[in-house]
């Protein structure tokens, strides 16, 4: 597979808006698991091979045991997350699969809140619509995992 494009190349401040909230999520109060672990579990969803290899390395490189890399993709059957990082997954999964239902169910919602402050909860959702972003970039741009 060949890439398409360098939208960085091509939209250098658009890329550096997407960059800027990036760097605000990683200096939040969101533990920066928790964030990889939604980007990684909305990545695989999405089928961008380049974010799903880039958060894997990320988390490996952060001390995450392979176990709980390889069990991002059947988390509900997996015993290694914690209760607040089940819940940010579920809520991971709805967000990045709005068009397959009704939205986020409030079910969803108000587990994450169980384990989320306000501000938190707020970084979780403008964390998945920068990752669901990134994917749209990735996949459509054809960008190489490993690259």
């Amino acid at each position: 597979m060949t890439q398409r494009i360098n939208v960085a190349q091509q939209v250098p401040q658009a890329y550096h808006h997407l960059v800027a909230v990036e760097a605000l999520l990683h200096e939040s109060e969101l533990p920066t698991t928790t964030l990889q672990l939604i980007k990684l579990r909305a990545s695989q969803i999405n089928g961008c091979g380049y974010c799903v290899d880039m958060h894997s390395r990320d988390l490996k490189k952060a001390g995450e045991s392979d176990e709980r890399l390889w069990s991002v993709a059947a988390w509900r059957e997996a015993t290694v997350y914690t209760p607040a990082e089940r819940a940010a997954l579920a809520l991971a999964e709805e967000a990045t699969r709005l068009a397959d239902g009704t939205g986020v169910p409030d079910a969803v919602w108000e587990e994450a809140a169980r384990h989320y402050s306000e501000k938190q909860l707020g970084l979780l959702v403008v964390g998945l619509a920068m990752i669901n972003a990134w994917n749209r970039i990735g996949v459509t741009a054809r960008l190489t995992p490993g690259a």
